[in-house]
């Protein structure tokens, strides 16, 4: 087994990724069907029999109800919440699903400051709200127009606390949504913490959850447009949509007086803004390095939180050879297939997931001279009648 990874390069180079060409699905059905053998004098019989049992009965469920078959079954990471179906027309409907038993804590000051004006700067509904506050800091200014920068620091700092005088304003408040009033009040005092959660199909569990875990699922990627200047002395923002990469720290549950609830991942980020933070190599594989993070939650500016549908997992494999940096490798849920671009011409049939062309040349060189034979072993030729005399030679030394 160990003179096996010798070939493993080669095989790489020359067959691709291994899940395109293994056998293993192919394995696995052989011993699905040798399973209906009944009768061993007639194999072939019984995995017909057995075969069309099987086809039949997985027809005839789909016309039952309320059963569970292989049809409807939930699915292995189930994130299917039934109250959804009821608020479909909530600013927030419920997403995902929890996993296992909640405890209920008070949040502090800073929490809740932080937590609500994330969701008022990043719910739609809200957006023209946000636009009409940054008109009236202008029309303040008297003459002095803000900068980008210092208008964007106005708008964390006091969008919060001017947003529900203007919901609340009896000339407009019958034409508010009741959803933009509960959420201008902000959310109730006690909050829910949960240490595992299903969402897209994924489950997130927090750091403090896998201490004695061999897997990790507190690995969160998101990708989110944010406004960003090209140094300290740089007025002009610019909107730029950068990756975010941390580590599930908490998981809370805003509750807006009953109206609706919001699930919140609150993250260890890493500083991907600076050059100390993230790097790709000559492989496209991208580091990152926590040993200095952004939006911790210390300050009232900070961005620790995320809502929860918003995330997507990673895990990170620690560098041997450049410690501290982490390799960041992106999880896709089960049963999820990336079945390539849309566009494609009606006459075509794609049957099977398309095979990612790779350019291994740049790594490797020119692959068309890999050459494919040992070349520090002699040359043999093995014919009928030495294979009889070596084994009859094996057979005396034997005896």
């Amino acid at each position: 087994m160990v003179h096996l990874t010798c070939h493993l390069v080669d095989e790489a180079k020359l067959g691709g990724p291994v899940q395109y060409r293994w056998m293993y699905p192919i394995e696995r059905y052989l011993g699905h069907l040798k399973s209906l053998v009944q009768n061993k004098a007639q194999p072939e019989g019984s995995i017909a029999q057995g075969y069309l049992a099987e086809e039949v009965l997985t027809f005839c469920s789909q016309y039952l109800e309320g059963i569970e078959t292989r049809i409807n079954r939930p699915a292995r990471v189930d994130d299917f919440n039934s109250a959804s179906t009821s608020h479909l027309r909530s600013l927030f409907p419920p997403l995902g699903k929890a996993v296992g038993a909640f405890s209920t804590f008070e949040l502090s000051t800073l929490e809740k400051i932080q937590a609500h004006r994330y969701l008022l700067l990043n719910c739609p509904a809200v957006k023209p709200y946000i636009d009409e506050f940054k008109d009236h800091v202008r029309r303040r200014s008297k003459g002095r127009k803000p900068t980008a920068t210092q208008l964007q620091k106005i708008v964390n700092k006091e969008f919060v606390d001017w947003f529900p005088r203007k919901i609340m304003n009896p000339d407009i408040s019958n034409n508010v949504l009741d959803d933009l009033k509960f959420l201008a009040k902000g959310p109730a005092q006690h909050a829910r913490r949960f240490s595992a959660f299903n969402i897209n199909g994924l489950k997130f569990r927090t750091i403090a959850r896998e201490v004695d875990s061999t897997t990790q699922n507190s690995g969160v990627f998101v990708s989110s447009a944010t406004s960003c200047v090209a140094s300290g002395v740089d007025g002009n923002i610019r909107e730029a949509n950068l990756p975010y990469y941390g580590k599930l720290e908490d998981i809370i549950e805003l509750n807006y007086y009953g109206k609706f609830k919001v699930t919140l991942f609150k993250c260890q980020w890493a500083d991907t803004t600076r050059n100390w933070g993230i790097r790709k190599d000559k492989w496209d594989f991208t580091s990152v390095n926590f040993s200095r993070l952004i939006h911790t939650g210390q300050r009232e500016d900070h961005d620790p939180y995320i809502e929860a549908s918003q995330a997507q997992m990673v895990y990170y494999v620690d560098d041997e050879v450049n410690k501290g940096w982490s390799v960041v490798v992106h999880v896709k849920p089960r049963d999820f297939y990336d079945m390539g671009e849309e566009e494609e011409e009606e006459d075509e049939v794609c049957e099977d997931e398309p095979f990612p062309e790779q350019d291994f040349d740049q790594f490797f060189g020119d692959t068309d001279d890999l050459i494919l034979v040992r070349e520090n072993v002699d040359d043999e030729f093995v014919s009928e009648q030495n294979a009889i005399n070596d084994i009859g030679e094996d057979e005396h030394n034997a005896k």
